[in-house]
């Protein structure tokens, strides 16, 4: 089995414009994303073998070559990041697809070998789940009540039962405290299973919590479900930028 990482990159963003390419660590912050995902390849013993920028921009383009990546061109208009590392799939040949955000800098290389190694055992089994995504534990009651933060409740076999923003699972008459999972928004997937995703009908559970994921299970798939324990901050604002410019600094670089 063989893996490759590829990163979804646009360059508008809403609550921070044009965020992939600023520089103020001395490379863009594409290129730290970048080189979590090299990092990973260099860890996995040949498991991952390639990093790919799927890229609406010249300008990100460059920034992913300059970082060691490939970059390919996509359509601006892309509705969503898997469709967007879908049309970069079509034209791979490997068995596994793992989706890492642009924004996602401090990516723990291990955890991307984690999640692509989800999906290793049995990997055409008719059977095997077609994808995996990662966990961390939930250490705060604000984290838990927070609606921005999507929890997962999974079952004995390690696959996802539940993906929401509400509080779960919920402790009843005070019963005792089952493992309390957050969500982190890195996903692996079977080749041919991701081709296809665009065609899964959207479901009623998705509209409601507004979470894609649960159009994977609503169709009757699994996703197996790796637990780690920290997850990286993502860079959504500008203060959420100036903070990873400040770790950035006092690791030295």
């Amino acid at each position: 089995m063989n893996a490759t990482i590829i990163i979804p990159a646009r360059l508008e963003s809403t609550r921070l414009p044009r965020k992939l390419l600023l520089s103020e660590t001395g490379r863009p912050l594409l290129a730290h994303t970048v080189e979590s995902a090299l990092a990973a390849a260099r860890l996995s013993g040949g498991l991952i073998t390639g990093v790919v920028c799927a890229v609406d921009d010249e300008s990100l383009a460059r920034a992913a070559r300059d970082a060691g990546a490939r970059a390919v061109m996509t359509p601006v208009d892309c509705p969503s990041g898997s469709d967007r590392i879908a049309i970069v799939a079509r034209e791979l040949d490997c068995d596994v697809v793992v989706n890492l955000q642009g924004d996602e800098p401090e990516a723990e290389p291990a955890s991307l070998v984690t999640v692509a190694r989800l999906l290793e055992d049995a990997p055409r089994a008719p059977d095997a789940a077609p994808m995996g995504t990662l966990a961390v534990p939930i250490r705060t009651e604000a984290e838990a009540d927070d609606p921005a933060v999507v929890k997962v409740v999974v079952d004995g076999g390690g696959n996802a039962l539940y993906f929401s923003r509400a509080k779960i699972p919920h402790l009843r008459d005070g019963g005792t405290a089952a493992p309390r999972l957050r969500h982190l928004g890195i996903y692996s997937y079977r080749r041919e299973f991701l081709l296809s995703y665009a065609e899964l009908p959207p479901s009623e559970l998705e509209s409601s919590e507004k979470l894609e994921q649960l159009r994977v299970l609503s169709a009757g798939y699994d996703i197996r479900v790796a637990v780690v324990d920290e997850a990286p901050p993502g860079i959504d604002t500008a203060g959420d930028y100036r903070a990873f410019v400040e770790r950035c600094a006092a690791r030295g670089g």
